[in-house]
């Protein structure tokens, strides 16, 4: 699974800006996203309570992809495309964009009996599959 990981800052202007900017990340640019070619599952996320880094990322999506390939070739696409061109509408320079890819070496580690203390805990999710 290869994911694209879109990371949205607090835009300029204050509760009035931030509704817009969500109204119009929901209503214009998901539905664009969603028909992006071999995308597998879109979720987004709030976030409620950053803890430490930057404190004015409000908004967190996930678009995962079967590998590499699929994301590259989503990317190429005229759907993501257009995508593009709402985004830089609707969130002039509040997007970070990052392709993230699974470690199993690390990952793994977490799942060994002889790694898990009450203090680690894993955290699956799940991403809602398109048909």
């Amino acid at each position: 699974m290869t994911t694209l990981l879109a990371l949205y800052r607090r835009p300029e202007g204050g509760d009035e800006a931030q509704a817009a900017f969500e109204r119009r990340y929901a209503e214009e640019h998901l539905p664009l996203v969603a028909a992006t070619p071999g995308l597998r599952g879109v979720r987004v996320r709030r976030v409620t309570q950053p803890l430490l880094g930057d404190r004015d990322v409000i908004l967190v999506t996930t678009m995962a992809f079967d590998d590499r390939a699929a994301l590259d070739a989503g990317l190429a696409s005229d759907e993501m495309r257009t995508a593009g061109r709402n985004l830089r509408d609707i969130a002039p320079g509040l997007a970070t964009l990052l392709v993230l890819e699974d470690v199993p070496e690390m990952t793994d580690m977490l799942d060994s009996d002889a790694v898990a203390s009450p203090a680690m805990d894993t955290v699956g999710t799940t991403v809602e599959e398109r048909p």
